[in-house]
């Protein structure tokens, strides 16, 4: 027998979770989400939620609380009598008068191999600390952040190219296929849940802006790992002199690179040691030891561009610096 499931959540990752549930079948009381926020070039515009929009393309009713903290809110969550809430990157508290409300469960899907990196970021954190494995788990909540048993778990490699983009893409199907699986399971009674390792706890703090200019003082292994964990978004950066102006560009991808590959006439005995220095005629920089080759960069205003793309239009010369 279908199940009657609230789902909760509000970004892109979320929105293959949501509509695998609907195509399961399953009846789909009412959608939680972020409600709608300014944007447009003079943000003035409200925005609705990649996750509204599909709910109301599946002529789903969605709400859209501030905050579920107020008596009213939880009496009008718990009146939807719902078995399960289905939870993907909401971006709200729950209290545990949301928690206890479902018949069954509040299922979590969360994007990482937990304990390691709980909280908001664990896509882009991961990809920073050059972690080579994640995964998808679909776990209990509880009031404790990202503390509750764990049901089902989906590895997933991490490419030593892979972007926070290119990741996010990859796990979010796999959650859609593992949170049907759960659904399926909690139906025939047979989702058995493992408390998680005391072991091992990392947190995934939010992603915040002093982060993201690119140090190039660093050895080259953290700076590839920096540019493609925060790509596309917000996107690592860093500032380099174009036609007698300064200008910021993102660095969107990169490629780690070895002495014998920067140039034919590179010699063991060439300084490497100036840190954010351009190498050679293909994007080659510089970094405290050790250089990356930058595969993709977007100027100010502008779309991604392939660095040989760029190159045609901006003139960058071996010697040039980026600070």
């Amino acid at each position: 027998m279908p199940l009657r499931v609230i789902f909760m959540g509000t970004p892109e990752f979320s929105v293959p979770v949501l509509r695998a549930i609907a195509e399961a079948g399953h009846e789909l009381a009412a959608v939680y989400t972020q409600p709608p926020r300014a944007a447009g070039r003079r943000g003035l515009e409200l925005t609705p939620s990649p996750v509204q929009r599909e709910a109301e393309r599946l002529d789903i009713a969605v709400r859209t609380p501030i905050s579920l903290k107020g008596e009213v809110e939880q009496a009008a969550f718990a009146a939807l009598r719902a078995d399960v809430a289905v939870v993907v990157a909401y971006g709200l508290l729950l209290p545990k008068a949301i928690l206890e409300a479902p018949r069954l469960a509040c299922l979590n899907g969360h994007a990482s191999l937990l304990p390691r990196w709980r909280g908001a970021a664990p896509i882009q954190r991961a990809i920073m600390a050059g972690d080579t494995e994640t995964g998808m788990m679909v776990m209990h909540m509880e009031e404790g952040l990202d503390t509750g048993p764990v049901a089902l778990v989906e590895k997933c490699t991490i490419g030593p190219d892979m972007t926070a983009g290119d990741l996010h893409d990859r796990l979010m199907h796999i959650a859609a296929t593992l949170m049907v699986e759960a659904l399926s399971r909690i139906e025939a009674e047979t989702l058995a849940f493992t408390l998680q390792a005391v072991d091992g706890v990392t947190y995934a703090r939010k992603i915040d802006k002093s982060e993201t200019r690119v140090d190039w003082t660093r050895p080259a292994v953290e700076v590839h790992n920096h540019l493609r964990g925060l790509s596309p978004f917000p996107g690592a950066w860093s500032e380099i002199e174009i036609g007698g102006r300064t200008e910021r560009l993102k660095l969107l991808r990169s490629t780690l690179v070895d002495g014998q590959s920067l140039t034919e006439d590179w010699s063991p005995s060439e300084d490497l040691s100036e840190s954010g220095g351009i190498l050679d005629d293909r994007l080659t920089v510089a970094c405290g030891t050790g250089a990356v080759r930058l595969v993709e960069v977007q100027r100010a205003g502008g779309r991604p561009a392939a660095a040989q793309e760029f190159l045609r239009g901006a003139k960058i010369e071996k010697g040039m610096k980026f600070t």
